[in-house]
């Protein structure tokens, strides 16, 4: 799989999986992971996960929400963390195939276009 750049990540949709397709290898992840800022490899190569620290809790909150917007638009959901009022971080694999797929990273760099208020 050649290594997409954030511009062609961000200009994908996210593919429907209920399964079937092979997750990505290693290798695969980590070539896409140079893409995609701020993000790592978490459980073994089988999900990407990145943190920030927002200014006040309803900034959080704020960047949930267009988060959820966005996720419901690709038909992709990640996990969402919010801790000590906050600490948010958001966790992607797809479910479907127990692994990481191109569409973790096609939402990982859309993501990373939303507004979010740091601290």
């Amino acid at each position: 799989m050649p290594t997409a750049t954030l511009c062609e990540l961000q200009a994908k949709r996210c593919v429907p999986c209920e399964g079937g397709v092979p997750k990505l290898t290693l290798d695969e992840a980590q070539a896409l992971l140079h893409s995609v800022s701020g993000w790592e490899l978490t459980h073994n190569g089988e999900r990407i996960r990145k943190a920030w620290v927002v200014r006040q809790f309803r900034d959080a909150l704020a960047f949930f929400q267009r988060v959820g917007w966005l996720a419901e638009q690709e038909g992709h959901h990640p996990d969402l963390h919010l801790v000590g009022y906050r600490n948010v971080a958001i966790e992607i694999w797809t479910h479907a195939i127990g692994g990481l797929s191109e569409n973790d990273f096609i939402l990982a760099a859309k993501i990373d276009a939303l507004p979010i208020e740091v601290k």
